[in-house]
């Protein structure tokens, strides 16, 4: 890149790093609008709420549809809480030995009584097979057409009763597992359940396509199917659910941490831009400039796309520390360059170029560190790893990118320059 190419690059990246310090800076008068559309989310330890594990029944689900399941589950609460205005939902999948739980951590809900109700009320919808047993009592064996193939749901009304009746659409993979299951049951009769109650039974008289069924029973009242076909839209549970504790967090504790962690956050940036200065004069002042870059630019990306627990900041404050290894790297080579005779351009040049390969490296082990802990560990430490492996990413562009446009702005081949390593 040329000096031309690279201090419009500075210039844009400079005013980039304006908008972006007044857009993640909260209450900013005139970026009223954009912090109200998007303000910062923050964690349960942050802003407290509720915290509710729930037990899931897994003993009638085979073991080959468990992790489906499961993920539909999971799914379902997410879309349920989501609509009655609870925002950005931690929800998330345990297991001890052989049972599995459903963690609800619902960030600012202050009412623990109505999250549960909220989330209690998705009723569970499954389809059972009715047979005979020996004492000649009806036995009703579980089949794979539960509420997880669920689409959409519709109040219908009985063109020659008028009763009211609740009209199922499953998904594609449901509508095939409801006409083989009718098509093997014809002539036969198939219950349908709604959290463990009996709805109605209902004889197969051929096998249904097009993946559509009726829910009726004689004592339904249109506000009743009203608030079914309610219910079944926001989510039907594809595995019952029974609540095991529950829990009010206060934000006391977490904003005080919060206080605490953004003063250290300041004071290590000051600790390590000096150091960079006292120790590399001119070439620290332009890192301490990417440095301020980096730390703008992932607090963006963070009001974005993340939602800042304790943990999450905490993987940030260590990302900012990390950020100026690859220009310790970068400057330390370009020394050796330049002790080797070099000019300050090319030693620059070179400096980057052998430095890459070790900058690589150890950016990309951490990463990869990074990703093991999110997919392999529970929610508190996937903040910290989440944070940390986007620093990572934002980090080598700095050092990369942005430093680089500086020292070819700023920095000539001339003896009375007074730039030096």
């Amino acid at each position: 890149m040329n000096r031309r190419k690279s201090s419009w690059f500075v210039v844009g990246i400079i005013l980039v790093t304006i908008l972006g310090g007044f857009f993640v800076y909260p209450n900013v008068p005139f970026m009223g609008w954009l912090g109200n559309k998007m303000p910062w989310r923050l964690g349960l330890d942050l802003v407290g709420g509720a915290h509710l594990v729930y037990r899931i029944d897994t003993s009638k689900i085979p073991s080959a549809d468990l992790s489906s399941t499961l993920s539909g589950l999971r799914d379902v609460i997410e879309k349920r809480v989501n609509l009655f205005g609870v925002s950005e939902p931690q929800v998330t999948i345990s297991q001890t030995g052989s049972d599995y739980y459903l963690v609800v951590e619902l960030a600012g809900v202050k009412d623990v009584s109505q999250a549960i109700g909220n989330i209690g009320q998705t009723p569970y919808l499954d389809f059972r097979t009715v047979v005979q047993n020996a004492s000649g009592t009806p036995e009703f064996l579980p089949t794979k057409l539960t509420g997880q193939y669920l689409q959409s749901a519709q109040m219908e009304f009985d063109q020659q009763t008028g009763m009211p009746y609740v009209l199922l659409s499953f998904n594609g993979d449901g509508s095939k597992i409801f006409e083989d299951l009718t098509a093997q049951n014809v002539n036969k009769e198939i219950a349908t359940f709604i959290d463990g109650n009996l709805m109605q039974i209902a004889t197969v008289q051929e096998k249904i396509s097009g993946g559509q069924a009726r829910i009726t029973s004689p004592n339904f009242t249109q506000q009743q199917v009203r608030s079914l076909v309610q219910q079944f839209n926001a989510g039907a549970l594809p595995a019952p659910i029974t609540l095991e504790s529950q829990q009010a967090v206060g934000a006391s504790l977490g904003a005080d941490s919060l206080k605490k962690s953004i003063a250290a956050g300041v004071i290590a940036t000051l600790i390590i831009m000096l150091f960079m200065v006292a120790y590399y004069r001119f070439f620290g002042v332009l890192a301490s400039v990417a440095l301020v870059v980096y730390i703008v630019l992932s607090l963006t990306i963070f009001k974005v796309f993340v939602t800042m627990s304790l943990a999450g900041i905490a993987g940030f404050l260590l990302s900012i520390g990390m950020a100026v290894d690859a220009n310790i790297l970068i400057f330390e080579r370009t020394k050796e360059e330049m002790k080797r005779g070099l000019s300050r351009t090319a030693a620059i040049k070179e400096g980057f170029r052998r430095a890459w390969s070790s900058i690589r490296d150890s950016n990309i082990s951490t990463m990869l560190t990074t990703l093991i802990l999110f997919f392999f560990t529970t929610s508190f430490i996937k903040g910290l790893a989440l944070t940390l492996f986007l620093g990572v990413v934002v980090s080598m562009f700095t050092a990369i990118t942005v430093t680089r446009s500086l020292l070819v702005v700023f920095v000539r081949d001339k003896e009375s320059d007074p730039v030096r390593p």
